[in-house]
C-alpha cells in the first residue's frame, strides 16, 4: 500500500498473512492466521427503516474486504528467569514494545477504533493510510503504565479489553484507570468477568460473564460496551447467537476461520510474540497486508 492510499474495498490488494500459531500461557490461548480473501462484487442490504437506513454489507461482502492487521498484546514487561517460552509468547518486553510502537509511527501507519474498522467492514468506508488497530487484553497495570505514554506518544488510540474480576487488584488496573483511557478516547470492550471460555456457558454464565461486566464497565466510563474480546480467542456457532442478544457491534477472536455468516463476530487478532523485533513485526505486516 503506498503512503498516500486509501484503504477501501475497491483499491486496497489482496493479502496473504502468514499463520501464527501461537500457544499462551495465560491470558488469549492462540494466534491469528489470515487467509486469502477474493474480492467478488455481491449485493449490500439495508438493514434498518428510516429516511437515510445504513447500507450494511452482507457478510459475503464483508469476507471480501481485505482484512486490517489487529496487533494484540498481553503483558507489557521485561522476562524474569521463570518465565518459560511459553511465557515469552505473550510477554513484551518494554524496549520491544517501544521499538515497535515507534516503528509503526516512522513507517506511516494510523491507529484506528473498532468504530472505523466496523464502518469499513460493514458499509466499505475509507480507513486512513496503512490502518494498524493496536488492542490489549486482560487489564494489566503495564498497559496502562507502559502502553499508555508510547501510544501517547504517537498519537495513537487503542483498544482495552478488561476482565473486570480483576480491576482494582495488585499487578491490574483501576477503576479510576479504565475510565482515564476511556476519557483519553482509547476504546474500552468487554472481555468477560473472569476469563472463562464462551463455549461452556451456561444461562447463568452469560449474565456474569457478559452482562454484569458491561453494565459495569458502562458505568465506570459513562459510554456504551459496543465491543467484545474472546477469551483464548475461543468460540463457537452457539456463541456468536448468544452474544448477538448483548448488541456488540463486532466480537474479536484470534486464529480461528471467520464465520462465513457471522463475519463481524469473529474478527482476527494476531499475538506479537515476545521475541519479535520491531523489524520483525513490520516484515510480518509488509509482507501480509499490502
Amino acid at each position: 500500500m503506498k503512503e498516500n492510499s486509501k484503504l477501501t474495498a475497491k483499491n486496497i490488494s489482496l493479502f496473504v498473512f502468514a499463520a501464527l500459531w501461537i500457544t499462551v500461557h495465560t491470558g488469549c490461548d492462540s494466534s491469528a492466521q489470515f487467509q486469502a480473501i477474493t474480492t467478488e462484487p455481491t449485493v449490500e442490504k439495508a438493514v434498518s427503516p428510516g429516511p437515510n437506513p445504513p447500507v450494511i454489507a452482507d457478510a459475503k461482502t464483508i469476507l471480501s474486504r481485505p482484512q486490517v492487521p489487529i496487533l494484540c498484546y498481553h503483558q507489557l514487561r521485561d522476562f524474569r528467569p521463570t518465565d518459560g517460552k511459553i511465557g515469552k509468547d505473550y510477554i513484551v518486553p518494554v524496549a520491544n514494545f517501544r521499538a515497535q510502537m515507534k516503528m509503526l509511527a516512522d513507517s506511516g501507519y494510523h491507529s484506528i477504533l473498532p468504530d472505523q474498522l466496523y464502518d469499513y467492514l460493514a458499509t466499505g468506508k475509507e480507513l486512513p493510510s496503512k490502518p494498524v488497530m493496536i488492542t490489549f487484553d486482560d487489564t494489566r497495570l503495564d498497559q496502562y503504565t507502559v502502553g499508555l505514554p508510547e501510544l501517547n506518544r504517537y498519537g495513537f488510540k487503542g483498544v482495552f479489553f478488561i476482565m473486570t474480576v480483576s480491576l482494582d487488584r495488585p499487578g491490574y488496573m483501576s477503576k479510576d484507570e479504565v475510565k482515564q483511557l476511556s476519557a483519553q478516547g482509547h476504546v474500552i470492550g468487554s472481555h468477560t468477568w473472569d476469563h472463562h471460555s464462551v463455549k461452556k456457558y451456561t444461562e447463568e454464565d452469560w449474565k456474569t460473564q457478559i452482562a454484569k461486566p458491561s453494565k459495569q464497565l458502562e458505568s465506570i466510563t459513562g459510554k456504551p460496551v459496543q465491543y467484545f474480546a474472546y477469551p483464548f480467542g475461543l468460540w463457537n456457532r452457539d456463541a456468536i447467537q448468544n452474544l448477538k442478544r448483548f448488541h456488540f457491534k463486532s466480537v474479536f477472536q484470534l486464529s480461528d476461520p471467520r464465520d462465513k455468516d457471522d463475519p463481524l463476530y469473529t474478527v482476527r487478532r494476531f499475538i506479537i510474540p515476545g521475541e519479535w523485533s520491531a523489524g520483525g513485526m513490520m516484515r510480518v505486516m509488509k509482507s501480509s497486508f499490502k
